[in-house]
Parts: C-alpha cells; structure tokens; sequence
C-alpha cells in the first residue's frame, strides 16, 4: 500500500469519531442554536463570527454552566462538547495561551497606594452613578487628554468580548472576564497580583469597601449566574458567596452597590432569548433587587420589579403553556439617594402578556425595607422576546413592543440651585430627567436618536452639575441577511441642559470610510472628567472630547497588541463599558463581536507620554 493510501487509512480510522461529532454538532447547533445565533441581527446573542474567536472551553463552560445552561439544559455532555467543537472550531484546550506570564514579582502585603487617594469605584464612580471623575482623582487635563499613550494591554484568554469594566483602588484595578476569574492587577504595570476564580462570567463592574466589623477590605461582584460575592481585596480569598435568584435564566450584568454596610444587587435574566424556544413555557422570571448584609451576605430583603408572581396564561400555537406578568430585569447598577433613603434602579421590558406597568420604567425602593416607593413608566406595553425578531415567531407575544428598555443606571445631580435631578437617557432615543424629590414627576423628555431594540442610548451616560452627555446607538444592519453592520447609520455624541433638557452641545456621527465592519454608532457608555468627554464607538475608535465639542484625541483600538501576561491580545469593537480615569491613568475595554462588530479581548492602559 502507498504511503499516501496509508495515510488516508489512518486518517479514516483516527479521525472518523472527530468528524462525525463535528457533523452532529453541525446538526445540533442547525435544531437547537441556529434560530437566535443566525437568525436577524437585532438577537440579543453572538452571532457564528463571534463564537469562533471564542475557546472550546469558554462556549462549553456556558453551555454546561453559564450563560446558556438554561437553553441547553436538555442536551447531553457529548452534545454541548459537539456544538461547542462546531461553533469554535476547535478542541478542549485549543487556542487558548496559558496565563501564566505578567505575574508581579512581589506579594501583595498592602495597598500600593492610599485608599483616599485616585480611585474609580465601581460603575458609576460615585453613589449618584455620575460617571464623572473629578479633577483631583483624574489627575488628568483637558490639556494633557492629546498627548495620551498605550502604556500596556492585558488580555483575557479565549474571549471575542471585553466587556467588564475595571475599579481602581489603592493602586489596585480589579476586573473580571469571560474566562471565569476575577483578575487583580497593579494598576500602574498591568502585572497580575491574583486571580479568583467564579461559577460564570462576571462582566459587571466590582465595587469595593471595608468589610463591616472589621479590618479587612473586600471586593463584591455578580457572576452570569445570579452569584454574588465578597473577596479579600488583597489576598483573592474567597469570604463569601450567596445565590441571589434560583431562576435557571438569571444572572446579574449591573454593579453591586455597597452603601452603608449592605450591598445592593441587581437581577437580570437570559430568559428573554430563552423563551423564543417555541416549547419553552414563556415566560416566569421577574427582575429584583436583592439587599444583601455586606459582611456575611445574608439576605437582608428582595423586591422584585414585578409584584405579581407569574401565573399561566393562555397556550402557544403548537400548544406551550404560557405565563405572566414576567421580565422587568434590573440591567444596570442601582443609584443610591441617602437624601430620600431611597434605591433608584431601571427596568427592561416585559417577556410576556400581560406586560408589566414596571417594566421599562425608573422605580425607587426604600433602602431599609425594599418597599416600592414610586415608579415611573417610559414605555408602556412594550412584551417582547427575541423570537420577535427571529424567523420562528410562536413566542412573540401579540401585539409585541419595540423593545425600549433602560439598559443604563439612572443618574442623581444636584444642580447649581440646589434642585435635583434623576436623569437617564433610553433605548427608545429619549433622554427623561425625572424629580426624585416628588415621587418621580416627569421634569423634561428630550429625543436625541430614533431609537430601537440596539437604538438610541443603551449602556450609560454621564452628568456633572450642569449637562448629561449621552452617546447615540442606533445601530442598524444591511438588509441582506448577513448580519453586517450598516456603516452609513447610528451615532452622534450630546450634551444637554440638565435644567431645561435642551441640547447644548452636538457631535455629529464619525463616517466610517471604508472601514470593515464598522458602524459610527456609540453604544458605549461615556465618562467624563472636567472639560472632557470621552465616548468609544462600534468602529473600534474612542475619542475625547472637549466639550464645545472638538475632537481631542482618538485611538484605534481594533489592532493586535502584545500583552503583559502573554495571551495573544485584538482590540475590537467598543460596547458595553465605558472609560476609567484615575491617577493620571485612563483604561478602556475594547473587543465587542456580539452585533458583528470586531471581537477582541483586551483592556488598554493608557498615561500622558512626552513627545
């Protein structure tokens, strides 16, 4: 027999197992997967692009005990391993470097720096979720933002997105990742002091304090799987844990905030991709938020957004039972008001009929109790779930809204008179200022984008004493099929009148030229110090902006870099987090391949370099 025929033998003995589980796995995934990962852009899950730049061992963890665990709960180990082999295109182990190096060469014994000195804690920087760093704790200038340089990028292994946002403390920046872990780094040199690792992917902010009755310092952070924690700030060592939400669908996206010994979690769910499944029982999940005791993670109390428990309604047409009033998730961190003792958060949509006078709305809690105080609804009967959007619609609820919910952390300001303001813009292109003084009362509504299910303004905003800045989305796809960005719509940056609502300052959207996969919309929350406003786009570039609105400064993003612990680093797509400015020190997320946007997986540090 020939060499050649040899080969070929082997090949067909050895590697028949390997490509029939690649064929099933090709034919699951066609069943089970392909209606939300193939079907319209507007899902609110990755797309075939994105999950090829991910691991073997990032889409099985999900499949198995993650994000997708509810949708595959049905399928069987060699099945997940199957669809993960399929999607990825690759083995247990493969593609992923080992995150070995950057390791810092000394212990950690303290903090580097002073506890008071600059810092970013959690989402929002600040109670009021301002996204406004002051001058002292900046360190940085509108005259120092052009000449702003990469110092160093970290990257996070087997990932297509960067979306969890740092805190800075001490000289400490804490993140966490796709890959499972929470990562300790010297803020400074980006070397690795610790790592700690979770049940699921923690992409929220982490936000950090003094452990109540005692000595010790500690971070508290969600996970993709409604967990929530409390870790020793200095050594990782795990000091609690509590399961916020038995719901399979549940996980937490927004920040715990910590006020005053109690840690406040909010909830959100999955369920709305889930229960596109035509023989999913659509839909029982209800938002929260759930107060936790800071130093042993007791459960202090839980409201949930929706007061009724879902009940059965009426039957699908191929015979599901559904259910209701459900949705109503908490996406983003709670704001707290010590002035009113109240808990301000901000809901999505409803999943189904009936839709909920919750959703889509600002409600306040009472911070001892959870009691509702007052709510403020921005869109009404807005039911929806992916399926909406997909070819299948049996889950769609009839008469479905345009899927307009709050995606960011309402804002508290005092103005110049001493008046005060909550302010938050919505998917919808609206920006509301409402008055927490008077039970939620409508003060202004302001459009700025026409809106829509990616549209009008979805992670944050940021505010000062006298304008909110808000960053434009509406996103939009060719009409072809393919999932493409449409590079000639979306964007545009404002800034507006915190006392009248009306628009002060305007930044048209940046074309994208001939730029691949590139859209100028700004999904991306912004942050703000004084005189400058920073916003990152779906094009990979983020800018600074003085605000007059003249360009600044840019950086593109969408390039290799080589990291500080050694894992094969791309920036990407800027979605999700905005940028944290401490200490002279600016860091952006960058790598966002869920709206066929460049996936990526890095975090850049950038400081004032001399030319």
């Amino acid at each position: 027999m020939r060499a050649s025929a040899v080969l070929a033998a082997l090949l067909t003995w050895c590697c028949a197992p390997a490509l029939a589980q690649q064929q099933d796995g090709g034919a699951l995934y066609a069943t089970h997967c392909a209606q939300c990962h193939d079907g319209d852009a507007q899902s609110r899950v990755p797309g075939r692009t994105a999950m090829q730049a991910m691991s073997f061992d990032h889409v099985l963890g999900a499949l198995t005990s993650g994000s997708m665990a509810a949708m595959a709960k049905d399928r069987s180990d060699a099945e997940r391993r199957a669809i993960a082999a399929f999607v990825t295109g690759k083995t247990a182990g493969s593609g992923v470097a080992a995150d070995a190096e950057g390791r810092c060469t000394q212990q950690l014994s303290g903090f580097p720096q002073p506890l008071d000195g600059p810092r970013w804690n959690g989402w929002g920087v600040d109670l009021n979720n301002s996204r406004f760093q002051p001058a002292d704790m900046a360190g940085l200038t509108a005259e120092q933002v052009p000449h702003l340089r990469l110092k160093w990028a970290y990257a996070f292994p087997g990932a297509s997105v960067s979306f969890a946002p740092p805190t800075i403390m001490g000289g400490v920046l804490f993140i966490g990742g796709t890959d499972r872990k929470v990562h300790a780094l010297d803020a400074r040199s980006g070397c690795t002091l610790w790592t700690f690792a979770t049940d699921g992917a923690v992409r929220a902010a982490i936000s950090f304090g003094q452990l109540p009755g005692s000595d010790q310092f500690a971070v508290f952070f969600g996970d993709l799987r409604a967990n929530a924690y409390a870790v020793n700030a200095l050594t990782g060592a795990l000091i609690w844990k509590t399961k916020v939400e038995e719901h399979a669908a549940a996980r937490i996206t927004g920040a715990p905030t910590l006020h005053s010994g109690v840690l406040y979690v909010p909830v959100s769910s999955l369920e709305e991709a889930a229960g596109s499944q035509p023989s999913y029982e659509c839909c029982t999940f209800r938002g929260s938020v759930v107060a936790l005791q800071a130093a042993t993670g007791k459960l202090v109390w839980q409201a949930y957004t929706i007061p009724e428990v879902p009940h059965p309604t009426s039957k699908n047409a191929r015979g599901t039972q559904l259910f209701g009033p459900s949705g109503a998730a908490i996406w983003s961190a709670p704001t707290i008001d010590p002035k009113r003792n109240a808990v301000y958060v901000a809901t999505s949509n409803s999943y189904s009929n009936p839709p909920a006078a919750t959703a889509d709305a600002i409600l306040a809690f009472e911070l001892g109790t959870g009691k509702l105080l007052w709510k403020q609804q921005a869109t009404p009967k807005d039911a929806y779930v992916v399926a909406c959007y997909g070819a299948d619609k049996t889950n769609c609820p009839d008469d479905h809204g345009p899927d307009h919910d709050f995606g960011q952390s309402p804002i508290l300001a005092t103005l110049g008179d001493g008046s005060r303001v909550l302010a938050i813009a919505q998917k919808s292109g609206v920006v509301h200022a409402l008055d927490p003084d008077d039970g939620g009362k409508i003060l202004w509504q302001t459009r700025i984008g026409k809106g829509g299910a990616l549209g009008g303004s979805e992670w944050g905003s940021a505010a000062d004493g006298e304008r909110i800045y808000v960053a434009n989305s509406d996103v939009r796809f060719t009409r072809d099929g393919t999932r493409q960005l449409d590079s000639t719509q979306g964007g545009g940056l404002f800034g507006l009148d915190l006392a009248s609502g009306k628009i002060a300052m305007e930044v048209p959207p940046v074309p994208c030229g001939d730029r691949r996969q590139c859209s100028p919309a700004l999904s991306a929350a912004v942050s703000l110090i004084p005189g400058v406003v920073f916003s990152g786009s779906v094009s990979g570039f983020l800018r600074a902006y003085a605000t007059d609105g003249k360009l600044l400064w840019e950086f593109d993003t969408a390039q290799d870099f080589k990291a500080v612990n050694g894992v094969p680093a791309h920036g990407g797509a800027i979605d999700g987090p905005g940028p944290v400015i401490a200490g002279g020190m600016l860091y952006t997320n960058a790598g966002y391949g869920q709206w066929s946007g460049v996936a990526g997986n890095v975090l850049l540090a950038f400081e004032v370099g001399t030319e």
